[in-house]
C-alpha cells in the first residue's frame, strides 16, 4: 500500500528531489538512497520538493535529519519546498522550520542557492 517515488533532477549546481506518495518506514530507504547518491556525487545543494507527497512519517523525517549534518559540513544545505498544509503541519509541530529553510515555491529555494554561489540561472 505504500506507494512512494523519488525523482532526481539537476538544475545547475542544485539537485532537486521530487517526492511522490507516502513516505513511511517502508519507503524511507528509497529517500536515503537518493540522498546518499547526491552526496557520493558531491552534490550538496539539495532541494526537496514535497508537491506530490501525501504523507510523511517520523521515518521520513529521520532521513532528512540523517543527512543534514554531512551536507552542511560540505557547505551545502537541504531546502524544503511546496508542502501541502497537512505535510507542513507535521514539520511545524516538530520545529523543523527552525532547522530548515522552507519555501512555498521550488523556484525560490533554487534561487537562494544560486544567489549564494553567484551563479546565473
Amino acid at each position: 500500500m505504500s506507494d512512494f517515488k523519488v525523482d532526481m533532477r539537476h538544475i545547475d549546481s542544485v539537485t532537486v528531489l521530487d517526492l511522490k506518495g507516502y513516505l513511511d518506514a517502508h519507503t524511507a530507504p528509497d529517500l536515503e538512497r537518493a540522498f546518499q547518491h547526491s552526496i557520493t556525487n558531491n552534490r550538496f545543494c539539495l532541494v526537496v520538493n514535497f508537491r506530490e507527497l501525501s504523507y510523511i512519517s517520523s521515518a521520513g523525517l529521520g532521513v532528512l535529519m540523517q543527512f543534514i549534518e554531512d551536507v552542511r559540513e560540505h557547505k551545502g544545505d537541504i531546502k524544503l519546498t511546496s508542502m501541502s498544509p497537512r505535510v507542513y503541519n507535521v514539520f511545524d509541530l516538530l520545529g523543523f522550520p527552525m532547522l530548515y529553510e522552507i519555501y512555498k515555491e521550488e523556484r525560490e529555494a533554487i534561487e537562494k542557492f544560486q544567489n549564494l554561489s553567484g551563479s546565473a540561472a
